[in-house]
């Protein structure tokens, strides 16, 4: 799942439009710049490779920024900066969009998420593994962007004063949906 979070951003944009489409998208990728950043200091997290030619060829070990805990944790961090910067309302709706990225994580890592920190406790770790079944995982990122774009342009359309801004508006997100949908193809 990569392009489908954006896609959620760009449905919570529509709703929100005074919230910035920068820190929506920041925000449902924030687990994973957080693990990119544990990766790079030292090896704290990590992944591996599991099936060569299949979607989603890595099994991660990111027991702290993908525990449901430590997502947890971090969308009250995002959101609770958030709110600090532009109020109570968008700190909520960015810490619930946070942790929308492990919901959709949930969704399609084989199980590989878990529910405490650094896996303490021994627990089964989470995944439904829809990874797996990569025609599956491309239809539902397809769904979840093109439905974040038609939303998002709905918005855009309605809230314009001009034509020449809701066309601008529809034409970079259809851009962003043909370039969504080949980065799902192709990998």
């Amino acid at each position: 799942m990569f392009v489908g979070h954006f896609g959620v951003a760009a449905a919570v944009k529509a709703a929100e439009p005074r919230v910035p489409l920068w820190s929506l998208m920041l925000a449902t990728q924030f687990l994973d710049v957080i693990f990119i950043g544990l990766y790079m200091a030292g090896g704290v997290e990590s992944f591996r490779a599991v099936t060569s030619g299949t979607y989603g060829e890595a099994l991660i070990d990111a027991g702290y920024t993908h525990s449901l805990l430590g997502a947890l944790l971090l969308s009250a961090l995002y959101g609770g900066v958030a709110a600090w910067r532009w109020g109570r309302k968008p700190g909520l709706v960015l810490g619930a969009l946070v942790f929308s990225h492990w919901l959709l994580d949930l969704l399609v890592h084989r199980a590989d998420l878990p529910l405490l920190p650094g896996n303490a406790g021994d627990l089964p770790l989470l995944g439904l593994g829809l990874w797996q079944t990569p025609w599956a995982t491309a239809v539902i990122e397809g769904v979840l962007l093109a439905a974040g774009a038609v939303l998002y342009f709905r918005s855009v359309r309605r809230r314009a004063t001009d034509t020449r801004r809701a066309l601008v508006a529809g034409a970079v997100m259809s851009l962003l949906l043909v370039a969504g949908l080949a980065v799902d193809v192709l990998s």
